[in-house]
């Protein structure tokens, strides 16, 4: 396997001075006050995230959480002037495919890490061997170990671009994509352009809309209409986080970079609405889980930099033209469908954009998160969709 030469081993460690410091900043925390009776209709309420800011300031183990990471093969390296960190785990199986799987936001590769060993490694965890995969699961540009973006213009085009170079310098020339949330636009572009090396490209969480065809929404089921009513509802009662970041980032960044408990409010007040969960996020994710993610984020200072990334991309009929700046792809597609997804796709749309769908599942529970919060349901679709093309 060819390896580029500037591509270097990584190893993750803070300071335990940073880790003091977190410790401190949680102990001095300043609350808002709580109207009662509010719930999670006004964000995620003090009830709620007081108690998890003392968990994680008395008894999370992000120590532990490093040596999980660490487990993994992992590396950095410049792409386009920009630091990449990435895992790189192979697989024992000799033709296994390769993957390059990326995360959206608020997360990081910690999503991945129960479906890194199934997925890599299928023979030792109850699985075909023939579905094996090895894996590249890169930090976004701007997301924590890969530190913040020291310039515009890192869009979903221009991550593709990097993704394909990181592929090239890893000596795969032909590979597979897989992606959720803003992932899974990252994924399409990279299917968009280089069709000749991707097999297929899986997504969960696939980005669809109308573009006010005529008769678009001619014979729609309920279960369609349905979806297209939740995204009015996301437009109209969720949005205000992308609204904020994509707007005016740099205003939110001091309170996220400057206050852990701040970082953290904002987090479980996105994953109360994007997970299959009643009461609180930690049904559909692991308490430690989120709060590892969290603490990646404060420790590398990114959460100003990852909502810059919300400038970037538009991501709805108001900020871009989609039916003339999205360009069909034909490279084989899987979509996995889970119902507590922020992004709820509807299939005439997807096929409009998407030529070559061959793999549509209907799960009947999980989130945006889904590889974090269904790892079996992941895994299976993942090793069933890259089955087929490869």
């Amino acid at each position: 396997m060819a390896l580029n030469s500037s591509i270097e081993p990584f190893h993750v460690g803070f300071p335990q001075a940073d880790l003091d410091d977190l410790a401190d900043r949680l102990a001095r925390t300043r609350w808002p006050d709580e109207v009662p009776g509010l719930g999670w209709s006004h964000g995620a309420p003090v009830s709620r995230v007081r108690p998890l800011a003392e968990h994680w300031r008395t008894t999370f183990d992000w120590r532990a959480q490093e040596r999980e990471l660490n487990a993994f093969p992992q590396f950095t390296t410049e792409i386009d002037g920009q630091n990449v960190h990435f895992l790189h785990v192979r697989s024992p199986e000799p033709d296994a495919l390769p993957v390059i799987v990326t995360h959206g936001w608020p997360s990081s590769p910690l999503e991945y890490l129960d479906v890194i060993g199934p997925l890599t490694d299928p023979r030792a965890h109850g699985g075909d061997p023939a579905t094996a995969l090895h894996l590249v699961v890169p930090s976004l540009p701007g997301y924590g170990l890969s530190g913040p973006t020291t310039e515009t213009g890192w869009g979903s085009t221009r991550v593709a671009r990097a993704w394909i170079e990181l592929m090239t310098w890893l000596g795969y020339d032909r590979f597979g994509a897989q992606g959720g949330d803003w992932g899974s636009w990252i994924s399409r572009e990279i299917g968009v352009l280089a069709p000749d090396r991707v097999v297929g490209v899986h997504t969960n969480g696939m980005i669809t809309f109308p573009v006010g065809a005529p008769g678009e929404f001619d014979g729609l089921s309920d279960a369609d209409r349905e979806r297209l009513a939740f995204g009015e509802h996301y437009q109209r009662e969720l949005y205000g986080f992308k609204l904020i970041q994509s707007s005016r980032p740099a205003a939110l960044a001091y309170a996220l970079t400057d206050s852990p408990a701040g970082l953290l409010g904002w987090t479980m007040s996105v994953l109360k609405e994007w997970t299959d969960c009643v009461d609180s996020p930690e049904e559909a994710i692991a308490r430690d889980r989120i709060l590892a993610n969290v603490t990646l984020w404060w420790l590398t200072a990114t959460a100003g930099s990852a909502a810059r990334s919300f400038v970037e991309t538009p991501d709805n009929p108001d900020q871009a033209d989609l039916e003339t700046e999205v360009r069909p792809t034909s490279v084989p597609t899987g979509v996995a469908v889970f119902p507590r997804d922020v992004l709820r796709p509807v299939r005439r749309f997807a096929e409009r954009d998407h030529r070559a769908i061959v793999r549509w599942t209907e799960h009947d529970r999980g989130g945006t998160f889904a590889a974090a919060e269904e790892p079996d349901l992941f895994t299976a679709d993942v090793r069933a969709f890259f089955a087929l093309v490869r």
